[in-house]
């Protein structure tokens, strides 16, 4: 044989190293491509993350004005109504502050919605605008013909159904917007859902190819790369749960910021206004007991809210040694939306202890709670030397128990005994997710 032809041996080791080198930038290849299309998606599911967090403020922030909206309504109606039965000047304060606040909500509002609102978050802008709009003109109106002297004319105005009709198509607009602005939150948030789920499988085949370059000798490389990917997704999911820690955090401290602007804003509109004090330091307290409400359901579980933690929030800024009160009932829990109606109701009822119940006067106060078969009742007691006596007119706490009964689907009743006051509160207990055993005992000082 000629020795320039080539040995047989020696073209299979040939064949055998192009074949390896062959194999191994084959399966260097599809872990290059599979780590990039990782690293890919891995990027887009924290845009989509990024996207939701927007939506999310977004949202909050859509909501928190179209709350201000209604308020202003209700304020304002409710000033308008107050002035005309009882033509005291005072009750003009809320309606003229309601009519100074609804135009920049609705600006603000329109901004937040964005450049490019769809036609039917368009069409409802426009509608709330008219709407409110509307009712503050015929608010207007109606005080104009009070200041007048003509309160039939302004009653029998009042008394027509446009009023409420306005009332119902604003509420009904109002709520079409908030469920837009969930539904787009919803789907930011399917979106991101979707994207964390294509990880895990990617991750998952990432691994597959890395076995197969264990069994082409690769396996300490393998060994690595598998530990570099578990302790990625170990910190995606730890990182996962820090952003939403953060976002809960976030989301309460605006909400109280918001409780901070708007007494701002209330004691600022009765800073130039020296005879409306009082009414401006009665709306001051009614936040801030919206606002220990509010906190009273942070950290919380499923399980709800205390009702003792909610007792002890509204009457421990009043007491003393003079003034005791003595707590008794079952653990029971409270569902957050029922907190903040009951919560004012308990606010309002201790200002009227401090100021003319038994707290005026030396007595004392017992709160007793309990759950019987489907109903939750409540009982608060002011025993004092005094005779209780009905108050002769009808004022803004009364229409606020009125309000709060509708919310809880129950009924607050005021009976003024000979030895105090005695109200009673009784509503359904099917939201209230369970008891316990706790035997009551006295308030803390």
């Amino acid at each position: 044989m000629d020795d320039a032809t080539p040995r047989p041996d020696g073209r299979r080791r040939a064949l055998a190293r192009f074949l390896a080198r062959s194999g191994n930038l084959l399966v260097f290849g599809i872990v290059a491509v599979s780590l990039l299309g990782a690293v890919l998606l891995i990027f887009q599911t924290i845009e989509a993350e990024r996207g939701e967090r927007a939506q999310a403020r977004q949202t909050s922030q859509v909501l928190a004005e179209l709350v201000n909206v209604n308020r202003a309504v209700l304020n304002g109606e409710t000033g308008q109504r107050g002035y005309l039965l009882t033509l005291d000047q005072r009750y003009l304060g809320p309606y003229r502050v309601a009519r100074e606040q609804y135009r920049p909500a609705l600006a603000r509002l329109r901004t937040l919605v964005g450049d490019e609102p769809t036609p039917r978050q368009n069409e409802l802008l426009d509608q709330v605008e008219n709407l409110t709009a509307s009712k503050f003109a015929e608010m207007a109106d109606s005080v104009d013909l009070v200041s007048r002297g003509e309160l039939l004319e302004a009653r029998s105005q009042i008394l027509t159904d446009e009023g409420q009709e306005v009332m119902d198509r604003l509420r009904a607009a109002l709520r079409e917007l908030e469920r837009i602005e969930q539904e787009q939150l919803a789907e930011a948030t399917a979106d991101t859902a979707r994207a964390e789920s294509r990880v895990v499988p990617l991750l998952a085949a990432l691994a597959v190819l890395l076995l197969i370059a264990l069994a082409l000798g690769y396996r300490l490389v393998g060994r690595a790369v598998r530990a570099d990917a578990e302790a990625a997704q170990a910190a995606l999911i730890a990182e996962a749960r820090d952003r939403a820690d953060l976002l809960a955090r976030e989301l309460n401290h605006r909400v109280k910021n918001l409780f901070a602007v708007i007494l701002a804003i209330v004691r600022m509109s009765g800073k130039d206004a020296p005879e409306s004090k009082p009414v401006v330091d009665r709306i001051t307290d009614r936040i801030q007991a919206l606002l220990a409400a509010h906190e009273v359901t942070q950290g919380n579980g499923a399980e709800g809210t205390p009702l003792r933690t909610l007792v002890e929030t509204a009457i421990r800024p009043y007491l003393s040694s003079e003034r005791k009160a003595l707590l008794q009932g079952p653990d029971l829990f409270l569902p957050v939306k029922s907190v903040t109606p009951l919560g004012l109701v308990l606010h309002e009822l201790t200002t009227n202890a401090v100021k003319y119940g038994c707290w005026s006067s030396g007595g004392a106060l017992t709160v007793e709670w309990r759950r019987s078969d489907d109903m939750f009742e409540l009982d608060w007691r002011e025993e004092h030397a005094e005779t209780g006596e009905p108050p002769l007119r009808k004022g803004f706490g009364s229409l606020l128990m009125t309000s709060a009964a509708r919310q809880l689907r129950g009924s607050i009743e005021r009976h003024f005994e000979p030895g105090g006051v005695h109200v009673a509160m009784r509503f359904p207990a099917s939201d209230i997710p369970g008891t316990g055993e706790n035997a009551g005992g006295q308030a803390p000082g």
